[in-house]
């Protein structure tokens, strides 16, 4: 493989989430970067999208053997008590992945030096998904490969090594779980538009969440990446347990379902749903084509289906049953993908995704229609204008859909518009805020009558509610800069006639320039004879 030159991505300007290490433990915002730079310079001439499953596989094998090994020495000091420490079925029942002996971790760590660690890493996985089914047909096993340099995977071993869950504390915030999605965007990052397809940005994901709010019920992603929105689920249930907001009814009664056609990816995401502990169905193959739940009626659906896709396969499903509110167009996925959630909702269900912004306004190849029944069928609860560049995968600008089935008591859509929030973490990227997201979100919930919330009022150029006949009146356009309107200046205090006055003055001294500019360069060229 040709050398290629790479760097890592340029250290956030500010982290884009609160650092959750526990009081005196380590600074896992520090840590975790520490790890990707070491990691980063262990991949020599291999492409990110190579190295990416060498790393990723490994921290998934070091999780499982750390899980195993804390509950094994438990077993090995109440073993007078009848516990047997080599039963696999003592590990099932606490649900934990049985390891056997050759898997783990130590005994790989002691051959990391050696010619045969990518055999012996190989041989690992396969050992671990024979013992245990869940995990069948999702680890990784091409550590041998010849054009894998063993002596970097060595090291790579060792590096991962290093990544200590460090006692309960530690477990607590789950250190082994947030370097693994730390890596994935890092990866994204690394790889650009190729990278950003299996990853949506965290903070993306937490404000759909913020938004949905799914505490319990059937939550569906049908192109589910590497799984993000599950995890974001259920670390939102955790977060609010307390019954911040919630009343203290917050439990993780939540059954997840995802399919991700991209074979490669969907044992991405199967290993980050095992590495945080969470069962879910997420299934391989092409949601429209082959759609692994059919009869799935979900209570919420979180999605970033992948933007303007033309080669859908569309041409191959004009009678779909799905298609309730038009035919999409074989062009363009968007409205396939619209009509796809809007089949799979719940009575009172209601879903929450990601679209290019052209999905708000465009009228080609029925687009247009389609939007328009939809609207009318009061589907359209809300529409969020996103900030640019916030996607690793596209520059194309994106917002958010909130549909829902159970709107009798809101007859309104509520149009924000948030493109002027977030910050930079690089000269390419924007992230939102965890204040960015509560702002969107509270501004939802109140619109929606949350208690504990200041009463919704409209709020020029940021939010406003709009009935049906002004949206009728904008022909069915949802783009929230159409209903908000412009933010408004503060008065300077300055007359208007003197305002004026100064930019005319502004203006003809600009002129003057130009004009003195232009007999400038005429007299140079003259007196070089042209």
């Amino acid at each position: 493989m040709a050398s290629t030159q790479h760097q890592p991505p340029p250290a956030p300007d500010k982290p884009s989430e609160p650092d959750t290490s526990p009081a005196g433990g380590p600074d896992i915002t520090a840590y975790k970067a520490d790890l990707w730079r070491m990691a980063d310079a262990l991949r020599g001439s291999m492409d990110a999208a190579e190295y990416k499953h060498v790393v990723l596989g490994l921290i998934f094998l070091k999780y499982i053997s750390d899980a195993f090994e804390e509950a094994h020495a438990q077993l090995v000091s109440e073993q007078d008590q009848g516990a047997d420490p080599e039963d696999p079925d003592e590990y099932r029942g606490q649900n934990i992945f049985w390891v056997p002996p050759a898997a783990r971790w130590s005994t790989l760590q002691a051959q990391a030096r050696q010619p045969t660690i990518g055999q012996a890493v190989d041989d690992a996985m396969t050992a671990i998904e024979h013992d245990n089914p869940a995990l069948k047909d999702v680890l990784p096993k091409n550590y041998a490969r010849p054009a894998l340099d063993k002596t970097r995977l060595g090291s790579v071993v060792d590096l991962v090594s290093n990544i200590k869950l460090g006692g309960v504390e530690a477990r607590a915030i789950d250190v082994l779980g947030i370097v693994y999605e730390y890596f994935l965007e890092q990866f994204a990052l690394a790889e650009g538009r190729k990278g950003g397809e299996f990853y949506t940005p965290r903070s993306v994901v937490r404000l759909l969440v913020e938004m949905l709010e799914p505490y319990r019920g059937r939550v569906y992603d049908p192109c589910c990446g590497s799984s993000g929105m599950f995890v974001q689920s259920i670390e939102f249930i955790r977060a609010h347990a307390s019954g911040n907001g919630n009343g203290g009814r917050a439990r993780a009664d939540i059954s997840i379902y995802g399919q991700e056609s991209n074979y490669t990816t969907w044992r991405m995401a199967r290993m980050n749903l095992a590495i945080r502990g969470i069962d879910g169905r997420i299934e391989h193959g092409d949601t429209f084509h082959n759609d692994r739940h059919p009869d799935l009626r979900a209570d919420y659906i979180l999605a970033n289906p992948p933007f303007n896709v033309s080669d859908w396969g569309g041409d191959r499903l004009r009678d779909d049953k799905r298609w309730q509110y038009g035919v999409p167009p074989v062009g363009n996925a968007n409205f396939a993908w619209v009509q796809h959630f809007l089949y799979h909702l719940a009575p009172r269900g209601s879903a929450g995704f990601v679209l290019a912004n052209g999905s708000m306004s465009s009228n080609t190849s029925n687009e247009g229609e389609i939007r328009k029944s939809i609207i009318e069928a009061g589907l359209v609860d809300c529409i969020v204008a996103l900030p640019g560049q916030l996607f690793r995968s596209t520059q194309i600008p994106a917002c958010l859909w909130f549909l829902s089935r159970d709107r009798s008591s809101r007859a309104e859509t509520l149009f924000i518009d948030a493109r002027k929030l977030g910050h930079m973490v690089n000269r390419a990227n924007r992230d939102l805020s965890q204040d960015d997201i509560a702002r969107v979100a509270d501004t939802y919930h109140a619109w929606r009558g949350a208690e504990g919330l200041n009463e919704y009022a409209d709020i020029p150029g940021f939010c406003k509610s709009a009935a049906l006949e002004e949206i009728r009146k904008h022909g069915h356009v949802l783009t929230p800069g159409r209903y908000v309107g412009a933010e408004p200046q503060e008065d300077d205090g300055v007359p208007f006639a003197e305002k004026m006055g100064r930019l005319t003055a502004q203006w003809r001294a600009q002129q003057e320039e130009a004009r003195r500019l232009d007999d400038a360069i005429a007299e140079n060229l003259n007196s070089l004879g042209f």
